[in-house]
């Protein structure tokens, strides 16, 4: 289990390691290595999703490690509280940034508009802090939009296993 600690509360995440082994395997790293202390929850989008995991507060991007494989044909759905690899229009182009689904989107799901987007964990305790997160006032920030008013920070994301 991995527990992120946010401003708004704790989300407690199951990765799935044997249907994404790579995305569990480039999330763990970055969790080793403290990369998403400080970062914020950068987009969010009721009704749509939340992501995170590769900007700081005043929305540069963190330095990376190289991209990884998208295992999106993994078998798993991009359904209500799941966590799935967020990339580029690059098939393979995910590296640090990850997104928590808000609802079913399975126009997500491998082979539906494209390669799709790689579900590697889901939220087993914490839904009521996504939806709080999901709920924040938004607007543009830094050539971005959907960006949260006041930054929703990750304070630190802890491996408990």
């Amino acid at each position: 289990m991995i527990t992120i600690t946010t401003t708004h509360g704790d989300i407690v995440v199951e990765l799935f390691e044997e249907a994404a082994p790579l995305s569990c395997e480039n999330f763990r790293q970055y969790v080793a290595d403290g990369h998403f202390t400080e970062t914020i929850f950068h987009r969010v989008m009721p009704n749509f999703m939340i992501q995170c995991g590769g900007m700081n507060a005043d929305m540069s991007e963190k330095e990376t490690r190289a991209p990884i494989k998208n295992e999106a044909d993994n078998g798993e759905k991009n359904v209500r509280g799941t966590l799935a690899m967020a990339r580029t229009g690059v098939v393979d182009s995910a590296t640090s940034q990850f997104f928590i689904n808000l609802n079913d989107n399975t126009f997500l799901d491998h082979g539906g508009r494209d390669f799709g987007y790689a579900v590697f964990g889901r939220v087993t305790d914490g839904m009521d802090v996504v939806d709080a997160i999901a709920a924040v006032a938004t607007g543009n920030s830094g050539g971005h939009q959907d960006v949260p008013l006041e930054p929703v920070l990750i304070n630190e994301v802890r491996n408990e296993d």
